[in-house]
């Protein structure tokens, strides 16, 4: 991709600098011909990025803060093909329901993007305890299905334009703000698709709904990729949220529904807990050694990055 414009400056972290900063890009920005509300998007963006930088990276020092900046052609070449983001929702609820982007709880951070090869690199990293069918392992994160896919693609059907990581929270106002940025961004990256994964089921089904809602609003076509909870019988209502513009769903499965698992002959570890792990229930370990239970007992059965063929050797 050609490089048509570019800038590169360096301060000092100090908190003086991040209105400098703010200043120097908005006025690189402006050969674009930005809208004032754009504009105050990226400023925004700038303000929390060097923000974050100053804080987080030296918190008890002064040190260097670099921002580069450049205007590619990625647009002109390849005018005719969608622009497609990936929306990597990461669980960041909090005990042992965190994700860790490049050593950084993902619940310290706003939503931002992330090249598609540092999520293969190992940028992204597990270090939750979500029910086992919906888990995404850090093997998941660095062979994501989704990535590979819209990688083979890129070229020929589509523009794959980036990642965009944002995280899962607890409370309601984190929640909006998450989204907020999440769409914000899939604005500015002037997108016409997206895909949209999760982790867990339940409290962040609010998460994906309010993301697929907003981007949705900003007018680019989006899918969510998520898993059911839809009963034993799969009747009841799959996820704890819904809304009509969220009418593209990828599904990995129902969690709920009941599976026989053969006996084996040798056990690594115990059965102690069949009974009471989630999926299981009073009477999941049989008497001849089999076990009745329902599919979420099973590491990434019905992973909602659509990787659910993990096994062990």
């Amino acid at each position: 991709m050609k490089c048509e414009n570019y800038i590169t400056f360096e301060c000092l972290s100090r908190s003086a600098n991040e209105a400098f900063a703010r200043g120097a890009v908005a006025c690189f920005a402006a050969q674009l011909d930005p809208t004032l509300e754009e504009l105050g998007d990226i400023k925004t963006a700038v303000s929390e990025a060097v923000t974050n930088a100053i804080v987080h990276a030296y918190p008890d020092t002064l040190g260097k803060v670099v921002v580069k900046l450049r205007i590619k052609e990625g647009m002109e070449k390849m005018p005719n093909l969608p622009r497609v983001a990936y929306v990597h929702m990461l669980q960041s609820q909090g005990l042992l329901h965190d994700t860790y982007v490049y050593g950084v709880d993902a619940k310290r951070s706003l939503t931002t993007i992330l090249l598609p090869t540092e999520t293969m690199d190992g940028a992204i990293i597990s270090g939750n305890c979500v029910s086992a069918c919906d888990k995404n392992t850090t093997y998941h994160h660095q062979n994501n299905p989704v990535v590979a896919n819209l990688f083979a693609a890129h070229g020929k059907t589509l523009n794959y334009v980036c990642n965009i990581i944002t995280n899962e929270n607890v409370y309601l106002a984190d929640k909006q703000r998450s989204s907020d940025w999440t769409a914000k961004l899939c604005r500015l990256l002037d997108l016409d698709g997206a895909l949209v994964s999760q982790e867990g089921f339940g409290n962040p089904d609010t998460d994906l709904i309010m993301n697929c809602k907003k981007i949705e609003l900003q007018g680019v076509k989006t899918v969510i990729i998520t898993d059911e909870y839809a009963g034993q019988d799969g009747k009841s209502q799959s996820l704890a949220d819904a809304d009509p513009l969220a009418d593209a769903v990828v599904t990995g499965g129902n969690a709920n529904e009941v599976i026989i698992l053969p006996k084996m002959d040798k056990v690594i570890g115990t059965l102690d807990y069949v009974d009471v792990i989630a999926g299981g229930h009073a009477g999941s370990l049989r008497p001849d050694g089999t076990i009745e239970a329902e599919l979420q007992v099973i590491t990434g059965a019905t992973n909602e990055m659509g990787f659910n063929r993990l096994s062990a050797r």
